[in-house]
């Protein structure tokens, strides 16, 4: 069995994006787990915190479940034309210290989609990810991109893909990242350890 970890960047309780990330969890193959990890609990990054504490505790659950997955979903809004802040905050933490970034990201298969009421389909956070991705060296998986525009069309209250194409798309998305994450996550350096 394959495992994933999907993480949200969007706090809300009635975001479009956890409502993708439920539809991909739900979408996902047989013989593949997807676990929605929250970020709601994780302190802004401070250096002093860290120095004083050390790495707190939702931050250190969050890390070893990704650690210990065989790949990472990043389900991301886009906000002023990039990232939200709040989940770049969940990924400078995971890569504290910095002897940990080896272990929680080297190699790891990563997928990044997201959703917005707006037309752009959250092309422009997709492509600042990018950067990010390449510094802790995951392995990024371009096999079907999925930016999903005019969201508030897409999904009804409950949370439920209702457009038919966007659902075959959803499914073909986590599909084939399932298949990608368990093919490289057992060449992932470490990975027999």
């Amino acid at each position: 069995m394959s495992t994933i970890v999907g993480v949200c960047g969007s706090l809300r309780s009635a975001s479009f994006n956890m409502m993708l990330l439920r539809a991909l969890a739900a979408a996902a193959p047989a013989g593949t787990s997807v676990t929605i990890a929250s970020i709601r609990e994780i302190p802004l990054y401070d250096g002093d915190l860290e120095a004083s504490a050390g790495i707190p505790e939702p931050v250190q659950r969050l890390k070893e479940s990704i650690a210990k997955a065989d790949g990472l979903l990043i389900v991301t809004p886009e906000y002023n034309n990039s990232m939200p802040g709040v989940l770049k905050n969940t990924i400078d933490w995971l890569s504290r210290p910095p002897a940990d970034v080896q272990r929680v990201f080297n190699g790891r298969p990563v997928a990044v989609a997201g959703a917005t009421p707006g037309l752009g389909g959250t092309r422009l956070s997709q492509a600042a990810w990018l950067p990010v991705i390449r510094t802790l060296g995951m392995l990024p998986w371009f096999g079907n991109l999925l930016m999903i525009p005019s969201a508030g069309k897409i999904f009804d209250a409950s949370g439920t893909i209702v457009d038919e194409a966007t659902r075959e798309r959803a499914r073909r998305f986590i599909e084939g990242f399932a298949r990608f994450a368990a093919t490289h996550s057992r060449s992932r350096p470490g990975a027999d350890q």
